[in-house]
């Protein structure tokens, strides 16, 4: 009926016109059939294609358990396959679980990460760096059992401060762990609630206008996800970045000069003053540089002499110029090379203590050192020269800036003081430890500080102890050599011998640490006492000292049995006692580790050496802000440099194995600031340390710490994912460093940098800082 109303022609019918009209209809609906399921059928498909292969430059719509499943995806094809191309990246998924506010950068080289795994890249040509005859992808995927069996400094330590309270903490963190926990996965359920419901309330259709309105950010409603990124940039973008205004001025050091807090402090008698203080929130403003400041003078020059207007401080020449430290000298201070224990040089006081027990070995059985007391490191400076690596430490201020002068000159020092609390290194690492006149009461309180020493020395290693008991008749130096004799032969030090430097006039005694636990057992007295076995050597971070001793390894097995191959061997050579381990990034350890080192050797010989543009002749302190078995400072073994390795609280603990290559490094929080004066160090270098960092402590003040402890003209590399190299390129450009070159491919990303000399105008006083 309703179409005879409209088929009349003059008011008559007419069956051939009703016919077309008829067929016209009918085909009209087919196509609109067909429109309407093909329409139905690819709005899912452009949905996936878009999530799966584009970025917009502000949004990213992927959610959170679209990354998880993408990293277990990708974790399980880390270093499984044999047969593939080598890889050169690094990124271990239990550091990388994907922040779901995570999105994509202004980079118009980023690509969002494949479950194939993350590629790296050769830095000059864009290719990505292979090893011929390698079959290895050195993809780093930490997997939870990896976690497990390599705990980190901070889970070591917190063990150990736990054990030694005894109040039931320990209860309550497992609590909190488990809240967490439960937190994290209500969350993740959410969003996969959120997810399968979007699929359920929207059909086909809508759901492809959905996904373009959220993907363009055309919609009317914004997401959390876009108000947050936003916010984020804004801020970095936004930073107006100060001078600090502190008391100690170009000098200052945030967790050694907080002054409210060493007012607070009840007592000083163990150098509490000293240690490390850390204001509750990590400065964001930029160190100050000295007036008249000049790159500093090149190695091996700097050993001699260094520019006054960098370390304008005269007290220490005038105090200890007669023992041949330090002197004045036109525009230069220079370092004669004595100390008070040599005062006609450190070489002829070097080769002494070799002729004076030669199974000491230097540069051979002895690699990696301890100075205690350092004066102005020339100890260290000169054994470079017989391939020793020494680092030295002593407190801030106790000789004015001698530390300072240290580094000034290229030779490893930091901040540190024997106090309260243990040194941040692993147990049973150095090869010796030395003490020249360094002014540590070893024999007091039980020998609490001489324990320590004792924890940090390798079985088998050797404490030289060059000081006025040893030599001199007063009363008093009779009396602490009678006081330190009874302790060391309680600790079961044997005194392998007594000489003295007939030229310098002084003299020095040589012990050395049992290799076996059979004199600990046949001691009438158990004082000092053994360590309980719960007693973790390795627990460095925050732990405060007990008098005891830690039992000597014997198993062949364990570390410390055993005493490292003779360098350089021992650099390339993989730790028996891994045998047993899993890796850091999944594969057997000693697999782990000979591919980390092969791959170090090929980034750092393709790229770093030749295609980024550094000159390498200004470059000798270089810290690594994120080592791992070392594989980077050992690739750099030939250059004269020297790399302080940091292994990150957080981090599995790896320190052990890099001074079993015969390198050395630290434990440290980069969420705070590191112990060592500004402008100490010549190139950073960070993989993969930010985008973890990020979740745990604002970048904003790492970027300041970064600044403070970089020299101008310095060179900073980074290494990440391309979200967290974008939010540092931009910090860095708004201190106006110089981006010397960026580079990105299948989501990774590198950024190399070079400090300039701009420091703001406008201050901003730090209330802690002000004495």
């Amino acid at each position: 009926m309703a179409m005879g109303k409209y088929s009349r022609v003059d008011g008559k019918k007419s069956s051939g016109y009703g016919l077309t009209i008829t067929i016209v209809l009918i085909v009209s609906l087919c196509l609109v059939g067909a429109w309407m399921f093909m329409s139905s059928w690819s709005a899912p498909t452009e949905s996936i294609d878009f999530s799966a292969n584009e970025r917009t430059k502000d949004v990213d719509t992927t959610t959170k358990s679209d990354f998880k499943s993408e990293e277990v995806d990708r974790g399980s094809k880390s270093f499984s396959d044999e047969k593939n191309d080598e890889t050169e990246v690094v990124t271990e998924t239990n550091e990388e679980k994907t922040d779901p506010e995570k999105s994509g950068e202004e980079n118009s080289g980023e690509k969002i990460e494949s479950g194939e795994g993350k590629k790296e890249f050769d830095d000059k040509n864009g290719d990505g760096d292979r090893k011929d005859g390698e079959g290895e992808k050195d993809t780093e995927s930490e997997s939870d059992e990896a976690k497990q069996k390599e705990k980190t400094q901070l889970e070591e330590s917190s063990e150990e401060n736990k054990s030694e309270d005894g109040n039931g903490t320990e209860e309550n963190t497992g609590e909190s762990e488990e809240n967490a926990e439960k937190k994290s996965e209500e969350n993740a359920g959410e969003t996969e609630e959120s997810t399968e419901k979007s699929k359920d309330v929207f059909p086909a259709g809508d759901q492809a206008e959905i996904t373009k309105e959220s993907s363009t950010g055309s919609g009317a409603w914004s997401t959390q996800l876009v108000e947050s990124q936003n916010e984020k940039k804004a801020q970095v973008s936004s930073i107006k970045w100060k001078v600090c205004n502190v008391t100690a001025g170009p000098d200052y050091i945030p967790c050694l000069d907080n002054w409210q807090a060493i007012r607070k402090l009840h007592s000083t008698k163990h150098y509490e003053h000293r240690e490390r203080h850390c204001p509750e929130e990590s400065p964001r403003c930029l160190v100050s540089l000295p007036e008249g400041y000049k790159r500093s003078i090149k190695w091996p020059k700097s050993r001699e002499k260094i520019w006054y207007t960098n370390v304008p401080h005269t007290k220490l020449a005038e105090v200890k110029g007669h023992q041949n430290w330090v002197k004045m000298s036109g525009e230069y201070l220079t370092f004669p090379g004595g100390g008070t224990q040599f005062k006609n040089g450190a070489l002829h006081y070097i080769d002494f203590l070799q002729e004076s027990y030669p199974d000491i070995a230097w540069g051979n059985r002895t690699r990696v050192i301890l100075d205690v007391g350092c004066g102005v490191a020339s100890f260290g400076g000169y054994l470079f020269d017989r391939d020793v690596l020494a680092l030295s430490f002593a407190p801030k201020d106790e000789h004015e800036a001698q530390v300072q002068f240290a580094l000034e000159r290229g030779i490893p020092a930091m901040s540190n003081v024997m106090g309260t609390k243990r040194l941040p290194f692993p147990g049973s690492v150095f090869d010796l430890i030395h003490c020249a006149r360094c002014r540590v009461p070893w024999h007091i309180e039980g020998g609490k500080l001489l324990l320590e020493l004792n924890r940090a020395l390798r079985p088998g290693g050797f404490f030289v102890w060059s000081a006025t008991p040893v030599y001199r008749k007063t009363e008093e130096d009779v009396g602490i050599w009678k006081a330190m004799s009874k302790l060391t032969k309680a600790m079961c030090w044997k005194l392998m011998t007594i000489k003295k430097d007939e030229l310098n006039e002084v003299g020095a005694a040589i012990y050395q640490k049992p290799m076996s636990n059979k004199c600990y057992n046949e001691r009438s007295q158990n004082e000092p006492p053994l360590c309980k076995d719960s007693d973790d050597q390795n627990a460095a971070w925050n732990v405060p000292l007990e008098a005891c001793m830690h039992k000597v390894t014997e198993d062949s097995s364990k570390r410390g049995a055993v005493w490292p191959e003779s360098w350089p061997e021992r650099v390339e050579t993989v730790p028996q006692w891994l045998d047993s381990q899993e890796g850091v990034y999944g594969k057997p350890a000693q697999e782990d580790f000979t591919a980390d080192h092969e791959r170090w050797k090929t980034i750092v010989s393709k790229s770093y050496l030749n295609g980024m543009g550094i000159d390498w002749s200004y470059v000798r302190n270089v810290m690594d802000m994120r080592a791992v078995y070392g594989g980077f400072a050992a690739a750099l073994k030939d250059l004269k440099l020297w790399v302080m390795n940091v292994v990150p609280i957080d981090s599995p603990d790896t320190l052990p194995i890099i001074y079993e290559r015969g390198l050395f490094g630290i434990y440290h929080d980069w969420c705070e600031s590191f112990s060592t004066y500004p402008r100490t160090y010549d190139l950073l270098h960070a993989d993969h340390l930010f985008s973890s960092l990020k979740k745990r402590c604002n970048l904003v003040g790492v970027m300041a710490e970064v600044d403070r402890i970089l020299r101008p003209q310095g060179t900073f590399i980074v290494r990440d994912d391309m979200e967290t190299i974008g939010e540092i390129e931009k910090m860095v450009k708004s201190m106006k460093w110089n981006v010397r070159m960026t580079h990105s491919k299948d989501g990774e990303g590198l950024l190399s940098v070079q400090k300039s000399w701009w420091r703001p105008t406008e201050a901003e006083t730090i209330q802690s800082a002000i004495a």
